[in-house]
């Protein structure tokens, strides 16, 4: 049996971080993954993070460089499923090679102290007299047992240690709430107009929930792919991708590098990102951007937002959830009310076929200024004119209208909701009473039972 403050499992983003973050106030800190050290950070994902994200986490971590960074972005490109419409979107950014930027991750938390487990499998939490996992070692086939302080479940959507336990809060993720996916990266035979703009392709015909995608990594080379939601009976998305997305003449004759597929969460944060002894981080937290899925950068903020809140804690010798209750403050008022507001766009949208996609999108009822403050988490309003309630009453479709204008009244209000998060735990059963409620009206707003 080895002994540790705190155990992280799950050496992606979140976990590195966290890490990284708690072993440098001097703290003993064990990380745990089931891949081989090597192999960690290479995963499926769109690649793309925004210049933003390190700029706020300045002197913690720096922006890729060298064979790190594929590409750099000024802009992304929303296209409308007609293709008639593109809003263009400014905004600096990157396209990481995921592997190596996960590895210098997992590298700086080894550095400053880490103790990495690899190719190991938690078989299940402890929770009586204390806290632990029972792993297993894959390479030599034996098991062990880890005791901590403080565990914190960084393993992604799959959730090994929250969804074997029972928080103090159960707050359940819904199909209609994760998209699956599916990604190439190809060469192509010619190069690209515009290597700096990423295109996202909103269509709910061949990628209903969801949309695909077109990165850039270079002249010549992409990372494209599609997400559907994932209810019952949903389709397959390398199908739809491989029916619908390469036939592009951009594809013709183009080499595949590699692919496959994934999951992610794209919903609101769980309620409570802490319990008595226990922290999550990323996909385990659902800290995902839901209209785009990104989840890098949320998880390199709640990385380190959880460590020096977990740095804290041991250092009181205080693990209890009010203890640790500083993380949820501090991630739910910033980038946590930023995707409490955008997961109920999302409902709506979810809901919207490709001709009020079109017609709204054609009528810029929002601008790109609109939609970079929504991506921001900044206010924004919509351009509902009396020329544009015309036109839409000619169609029949001013009730799409009301609709954007009653879920942008609730956004707001939502946000709001999140940036004054209760300050103790004994506050929160209130708080999502109001929050439960919120939904509710989205949900009447789009006509779903």
């Amino acid at each position: 049996m080895a002994t540790f403050d705190v155990i992280i499992v799950g050496s992606g983003t979140a976990g590195s971080l966290t890490a990284k973050t708690i072993a440098k106030a001097g703290f003993n800190v064990c990380m745990i993954d089931q891949k081989p050290r090597i192999n960690i950070g290479d995963k499926v994902c769109g690649d793309a993070i925004g210049q933003h994200h390190f700029e706020d986490l300045s002197g913690i971590l720096g922006p890729p460089k060298g064979e790190e960074l594929e590409n750099t972005i000024t802009a992304i490109e929303l296209i409308s499923p007609d293709k008639e419409t593109v809003f263009t979107v400014p905004g600096d950014g990157f396209i990481i090679n995921r592997h190596l930027f996960g590895q210098r991750l997992v590298n700086e938390a080894i550095d400053a102290g880490v103790t990495l487990i690899d190719e190991a499998l938690v078989l299940e939490p402890i929770t009586d007299n204390g806290w632990g996992v029972h792993i297993k070692n894959l390479k030599e086939n034996t098991k062990q047992k880890l005791i901590a302080s403080i565990i914190i479940d960084a393993s992604g959507f799959h959730a090994v240690i929250r969804n074997k336990i029972k928080m103090f809060y159960d707050d359940k993720i819904q199909p209609t709430e994760v998209e699956v996916c599916y990604r190439e990266i190809r060469d192509l035979n010619s190069g690209l107009e515009n290597t700096q703009h990423c295109k996202i392709y909103l269509t709910s015909s061949f990628a209903p929930g969801g949309y695909y995608w077109i990165f850039p990594e270079g002249d010549s080379r992409v990372n494209s792919g599609l997400g559907v939601q994932m209810i019952p009976d949903h389709k397959n998305p390398k199908t739809l991708f491989q029916t619908h997305v390469l036939n592009d003449p951009l594809f013709e004759n183009s080499t595949l590098i590699k692919g496959g597929g994934g999951v992610v969460p794209t919903r609101r944060p769980i309620y409570s990102l802490v319990d008595d002894g226990l922290v999550l981080v990323g996909d385990s937290a659902c800290q995902v951007n839901p209209i785009h899925g990104g989840g890098i950068g949320p998880s390199m903020q709640a990385g380190v937002i959880a460590g020096k809140t977990v740095i804290s804690a041991l250092e009181k010798e205080d693990t209890s959830k009010k203890s640790l209750w500083n993380y949820n403050l501090e991630y739910m008022k910033g980038y946590g009310a930023k995707q409490a507001g955008l997961d109920l766009f999302r409902i709506l949208l979810q809901l919207m076929d490709d001709q009020d996609l079109n017609y709204g999108m054609s009528h810029k009822i929002m601008t790109e200024e609109d939609i970079l403050n929504a991506s921001l988490g900044k206010e924004f309003k919509l351009r509902i004119t009396d020329k544009i309630k015309r036109v839409f009453r000619g169609i029949r479709k001013l009730s799409l209208l009301n609709k954007l204008r009653k879920v942008a009244k609730e956004m707001k209000t939502i946000k709001s909701m999140y940036r004054n998060f209760p300050k103790s735990p004994d506050k929160l059963d209130n708080w999502i009473s109001h929050i439960t409620n919120i939904y509710q009206n989205v949900y009447q707003i789009c006509g779903i039972d």
